[in-house]
C-alpha cells in the first residue's frame, strides 16, 4: 500500500488561511480521525479539529474527495485551518502521529498525480514553470504548457504515425514485394506534412529564453560607461563605478523584468589587449565567454569593434570627451537620461521577438531535443524503400513522442523534475 502524505500546500504562516492536503488510502481515515466524521464528498463541512485525546486544534473548513477523480488520482483531503504557525504546527503534528501518514517530500502531491495519470509529463513540466513564473508573458507560457496544449499536439501527431505504420505493417504482412510499391499514393506526402509541422514546432522560440529571460551583456573597453549604463538599466546601484580602468573585474548580472519581459543584464571587465592585473585578466576571460553567450552585445566601445550584431550604442552623450560614433543605434546618457526610454523599448520589442508569443506553449530543452530526434525518424522513414526501414523509423518515431509525454521515461529524470516542486504541491 502507498504511503499517505500531507504537507501545508498555501504560502509559509502566517496568513489569513492554510491549507494542508492529505493524500494516499488512508486519507479518509485521517480526516475522520480529526473532524469525527467523513463530510459529503466535495462539499465544504464546518468542524472543530481535535486529536484523538480530544483537545481542540482549530475551528476549520474541510474537504473529502474520495479517489480516482481528484488532483492526484487518490482519495484527498483538505483542511482549510486558520493560518498561525502554531495553529498549522499543531495540525501537522497531530496527522504525524496517526498510522501511516508521513510529511510528503517536495513535488510529491504532482509526482503521484503523474503517476496515476492525472497529467502527463510535458503538463508536469508545465507547472513547474508556472510555479516559479515572474511574469506574465512566463505565466501564459507557462498556462499552455501545463494546461495541455502540446500534449493534445502530440497526441495527434502519435495517432497520425500509427495509422502510417500501420499501413506498412499491412504491406509487410501481405504484400508480394520487399518494396513500398503498394503503400497509399499519399503516404509519403502525409509524412512531409507531419515532418513540416513538427519542424514548425521547432522554429518556435525555445522556453529557456522565457524562463531565465533575454540575455543582455553591456560590453567595450575600460571606462566606456557600462557599469554606469547597467546600474541605469536595472534602477540599482549594482555595479560599482569609478573613473579607475579595471573597476570591474568580474561578470556581473542581474535580473529584470522590464515591460513584464524577463532580462538579464550582464556587466563585464573592461576588454583590452594587455593588464598588469592577474585578476583583470581573469575578468577579461569571463568578459568574453559571457559574449558568447549572449542573446544580445550592446557594444560601448569603439565603432565596428564589437561582435557581429551588437548593437552600437554611444554612451556617456552627455561627457564632451565621449568618442563619437557615426550611425549609433542609440545614443544615451545614464546620468542625464537622454536616450534610456528609446533603448528600453527597443530591448523590449526586440526580446519580445525572440520569445513565444502570449500565451504559445514553448520547447524545453528536453522537448526540444526529443522532438529532433521525431523530425529526424520521420525523414528517414519518407527517404526508405525497405518497408522494414520504414517501419523501424515510424517506431523511432513513436519513441520520441512517447517520452515527451511521459510513457517512456527515467526515475532519474523524473526526481530532478519533481525536486523543483515545493514540497505542498
Amino acid at each position: 500500500m502507498a504511503d499517505t502524505i500531507f504537507a501545508l500546500s498555501s504560502g509559509s504562516p502566517p496568513a489569513a488561511i492554510a491549507v494542508v492536503r492529505i493524500s494516499g488510502p488512508r486519507a479518509g481515515e485521517a480526516l475522520a480521525a480529526l473532524a469525527g466524521a467523513l463530510p459529503k464528498p466535495r462539499m465544504a463541512s464546518y468542524r472543530t479539529l481535535r486529536v484523538p485525546r480530544g483537545t481542540v486544534l482549530d475551528q476549520a473548513l474541510v474537504l473529502w474527495f474520495p479517489g480516482p477523480r481528484t488532483a492526484t488520482g487518490e482519495d484527498l483531503a483538505e483542511l482549510h485551518l486558520h493560518g498561525g504557525r502554531a495553529v498549522v504546527a499543531a495540525v501537522e503534528a497531530a496527522l504525524a502521529d496517526l498510522s501511516g501518514l508521513r510529511r510528503a517530500v517536495p513535488g510529491e502531491f504532482t509526482r503521484r498525480a503523474f503517476a496515476n495519470g492525472r497529467i502527463d509529463l510535458a503538463e508536469a513540466e508545465g507547472l513547474a514553470d508556472l510555479l516559479t513564473a515572474e511574469t506574465d508573458l512566463q505565466r501564459r507560457a507557462a498556462l499552455a504548457m501545463a494546461g495541455g496544449a502540446f500534449s493534445r499536439q502530440i497526441e495527434e501527431w502519435r495517432d497520425r504515425v500509427l495509422a502510417a505504420s500501420a499501413a506498412v505493417e499491412a504491406v509487410l504482412d501481405f504484400g508480394d514485394e520487399d518494396d513500398v510499391a503498394d503503400l497509399p499514393p499519399d503516404f509519403i506526402a502525409r509524412l512531409d506534412v507531419l515532418a513540416g509541422e513538427v519542424s514548425d514546432w521547432l522554429s518556435r522560440p525555445r522556453a529557456e529564453t522565457l524562463r531565465e529571460g533575454f540575455r543582455v551583456v553591456l560590453a567595450g573597453p575600460p571606462n566606456a560607461g557600462k557599469s554606469t549604463l547597467f546600474n541605469a538599466l536595472v534602477e540599482d546601484e549594482a555595479a560599482i563605478t569609478a573613473p579607475l580602468a579595471g573597476t570591474t573585474r568580474d561578470v556581473l548580472t542581474r535580473a529584470v523584468a522590464i515591460g513584464g519581459v524577463p532580462f538579464v543584464f550582464a556587466d563585464t571587465a573592461g576588454l583590452r589587449d594587455e593588464s598588469g592585473d592577474e585578476i583583470e585578466v581573469i575578468g577579461i576571460a569571463r568578459a568574453r565567454a559571457a559574449l558568447e553567450g549572449a542573446d544580445l552585445v550592446l557594444w560601448l566601445g569603439p565603432e565596428g569593434d564589437g561582435p557581429d550584431a551588437a548593437w552600437e550604442i554611444a554612451a556617456q552623450s552627455d561627457r564632451d570627451d565621449a568618442s563619437a560614433k557615426s550611425t549609433p543605434r542609440h545614443r544615451v546618457s545614464a546620468v542625464t537620461g537622454e536616450g534610456l526610454d528609446a533603448l528600453r523599448t527597443d530591448l523590449i520589442e526586440t526580446a519580445r521577438r525572440a520569445m513565444p508569443r502570449p500565451g504559445e506553449a514553448a520547447l524545453n530543452r528536453r522537448q526540444h531535443a526529443l522532438l529532433v530526434q521525431a523530425e529526424a525518424a520521420l525523414r528517414d522513414a519518407r527517404d526508405e524503400t525497405d518497408p522494414l526501414l520504414v517501419a523501424e523509423a515510424l517506431r523511432l518515431v513513436r519513441v520520441a513522442f512517447d517520452a515527451l509525454i511521459g510513457r517512456a521515461t527515467t526515475e532519474d529524470m523524473l526526481d530532478a523534475l519533481f525536486g523543483r516542486f515545493c514540497i505542498g504541491k
